[in-house]
């Protein structure tokens, strides 16, 4: 017996030798964000039906009186700030990316402006409603989550996500921006500050350029004729009188030189009386690299889509001189639909970025101010290659300039 027990013995201590699998979370770690956001929906919905609603409905009920209004416009700004509490809650726990609605604006001044941006907040109401709709709602998610914790764990997972994505469902729906208006008004207030700061750095360069060249020209031009002008009238007309005009007349001539470069670089002229393919010739005539043009247009832009074509393949044609290394570029300009597009390539080094301080980010920022699009191919070693496009623009008619005011009032009743 004790021979034939043996064996026995042996399997069981064999038994207990075998290794066990390691411990594992029932729950994953997305359940457990999702359980604890459900679970704290009850405490912060309470809270913020308390005092917002409250807020609210007193502001309503004293609406007719001085106080009420005020009082209405600042709970909705209240419940404005409550909604980015929970895009930010949202956002952190459930991974739901919102953005942020754009502050409420008014073109009038003072508290009546205030009041009324804030009371026809489209944005604000629709916090408030998720204000009132939130609360059921904690109640009824976390009276379930905490039942399935205790009794329904193994289910809690599929409840967890279905009641989570409800919640996702109104902070998408609720808490963001109106609408693709709202965000278009975001991008062109941006477009407008780009466009602002371009405007004002071409102000500054063309008071600098005046301050700095013509200007101080002309006054050295003032003070030789004046001492010119002394010595005659003392009837000193020797060499030296002779030098100072002559002296006096290479200063006018640079003066207008510079104010002639000053005058292109504002509008040139040729680009007015001819047009894209003679201006962008003449552009490439003064690059320091051989460049070929191709203009494909059966009718001319408007005057402001013609400007940002040239100044745009102007500044990229003087990188092409100063960085590129190149032994040639080419210019091709062409429309397509409603858009009108351009392309500069050279063969040059390449490594041109964005981001890299050669202006390349200017010129994307002032094209995208007017819904254009500019894109950089550069990679190391070469060619280079930067495609834009611009909405295209039909020119106006000769004499087809709207009048406004009295003087268009005048016109239609003759």
């Amino acid at each position: 017996m004790t021979e034939r027990s043996r064996p026995a013995a042996d399997d069981e201590t064999a038994a207990e030798e075998v290794p066990l699998p390691p411990p594992r979370a029932p729950l994953g770690r997305w359940t457990w964000r999702e359980i604890g956001y459900l679970l704290v929906n009850l405490p912060l919905d309470v809270l913020a039906f308390a005092v917002l609603v409250v807020w609210l409905v007193l502001g309503l009920a004293l609406s007719v009186t001085v106080i009420g209004l005020p009082l209405l416009a600042t709970g909705l700004a209240a419940c404005r700030l409550y909604g980015k509490l929970e895009r930010t809650r949202a956002r952190a726990w459930l991974g739901v990316a919102v953005a942020e609605p754009s502050r409420p604006r008014s073109r009038e001044r003072g508290l009546t402006g205030w009041l009324r941006s804030r009371l026809a907040d489209p944005v604000a109401w629709r916090h408030a409603l998720f204000t009132v709709i939130r609360l059921p709602w904690g109640i009824l998610t976390f009276a379930v989550v905490l039942v399935s914790l205790l009794v329904a764990w193994p289910v809690l997972p599929w409840l967890a996500r279905w009641l989570s994505n409800a919640d996702r469902a109104m902070v998408r729906g609720l808490l963001s921006p109106s609408d693709e208006l709202e965000r278009r008004i975001a991008e062109l207030e941006s477009d407008r500050m780009a466009v602002t700061d371009t405007a004002a750095a071409d102000l500054r360069r063309i008071e600098r350029d005046l301050h700095d060249g013509a200007q101080a020209r002309l006054v050295a031009l003032a003070m030789g004729l004046g001492l010119a002008k002394e010595k005659l009238a003392e009837g000193r007309a020797d060499a030296t009188v002779a030098a100072m005009v002559d002296e006096a007349h290479g200063e006018v001539k640079l003066a207008l030189q510079e104010l002639r470069d000053l005058a292109r670089g504002i509008h040139p002229a040729i680009l007015t009386d001819r047009g894209l393919g003679p201006a962008l010739a003449s552009l490439a005539g003064r690059c320091t690299v051989p460049v070929s043009t191709s203009v494909d247009l059966a009718e001319r832009p408007a005057p402001a889509i013609e400007g940002i074509v040239y100044f745009t393949v102007s500044e990229l044609l003087q990188n092409v001189s100063k960085h590129s290394g190149a032994r040639q570029a080419s210019v091709e300009v062409w429309r397509s639909r409603d858009r009108l597009l351009f392309q500069v390539h050279d063969d040059g080094r390449g490594g041109a970025r964005l981001d890299g301080g050669s202006g390349m980010a200017g010129l994307a920022e002032r094209l995208g101010a007017v819904d254009g699009l500019f894109v950089l191919d550069s990679p190391a070693g070469g060619p280079t290659r930067v495609t834009a496009e611009v909405p295209w623009r039909p020119r106006p008619a000769a004499g087809a300039a709207p009048r406004t005011g009295r003087r268009a009032g005048r016109a239609e009743r003759r």
